[in-house]
């Protein structure tokens, strides 16, 4: 693990956002690859309801500035920062005024989920992997965690396939019980398709719901973890239909330590 870098990919961590299976997981890996020796970043959406101010957030105007295209429409991206008090972890915070500010993580205050779901999944995918890019920090594996972290997986392996910084990076997505049981509105593959992925690779994308989208980051994904006992039955059935390398936290003993083991038979 010594001197390893992790890119830790997420809908959430804490002390940002309140404690659920996800942002506690994307807290305490970190903080043990850390002391083992390992390097990490972690990177979540600059959702709303995070105090920037309380939480010490700068933007990183060397990171900031360049337009990602969304379904033909030109999106700035700006890069917030933050550490974890009392750690050496730092946070990186994906942010934009249409698709973030003032917002919460998938529904409004009156638990409707935000029609622009699917591009913010798709703004989020683009802009971590842009942004490792600007900084030339390769990682040596990819943990992904949470429902708009899940494209990460396709667009690597697709988008991103001919790209050296990625060429060599492992991919592990953590599979946890849905935070929202409604599909997404309107067309997820129309929106991916127009970045020139291939029809072979999105077409279980059809209906845009959590159980489509996590079961395309599954097989794009190198190895899965199974997090909760609540993951759907969809969900489970399709991740242990697959041959790959995984884990079943429920069932672990100690799941940290296994997932430290996971990440070794990567490298």
């Amino acid at each position: 693990m010594i001197g390893k870098r992790i890119l830790f990919i997420s809908s959430g961590v804490v002390p940002y956002l309140p404690q659920n299976n996800v942002s506690n997981s994307t807290f305490h890996i970190p903080k043990v690859v850390n002391e083992r020796g390992g390097q990490t970043r972690i990177f979540i959406p600059k959702y709303g309801i995070i105090n920037e101010r309380r939480h010490q957030l700068h933007e990183v105007i060397r990171l900031s500035g360049m337009n990602l295209v969304i379904d033909d429409l030109d999106m700035p991206l700006i890069i917030k920062v933050a550490s974890i008090p009392k750690e050496r972890m730092q946070v990186y915070f994906i942010d934009n005024e249409d698709y973030f500010k003032g917002r919460g993580l998938f529904s409004d205050k009156n638990n409707k989920l935000y029609d622009d779901n699917q591009e913010r999944a798709i703004f989020f995918a683009k802009g971590v992997i842009e942004t490792i890019k600007k900084l030339n920090w390769i990682p040596d594996l990819i943990h992904v965690h949470g429902w708009i972290a899940s494209l990460i997986p396709l667009y690597c392996k697709q988008y991103y396939k001919n790209d050296p910084l990625l060429s060599q990076t492992k991919i592990i997505t953590s599979f946890y019980e849905p935070p929202f049981k409604k599909n997404m509105v309107g067309d997820f593959i129309s929106k991916i398709k127009f970045d020139g992925i291939d029809d072979t690779f999105i077409t279980d994308l059809n209906p845009p719901s959590l159980d489509t989208l996590f079961c395309n980051a599954a097989k794009h994904s190198d190895a899965i973890i199974k997090s909760s006992e609540m993951i759907s039955e969809n969900v489970k059935a399709f991740l242990n239909s697959i041959n790959k390398p995984s884990l079943d936290l429920p069932l672990t003993e100690n799941p940290i330590d296994a997932q430290i083991d996971l990440y070794e038979s990567m490298f």
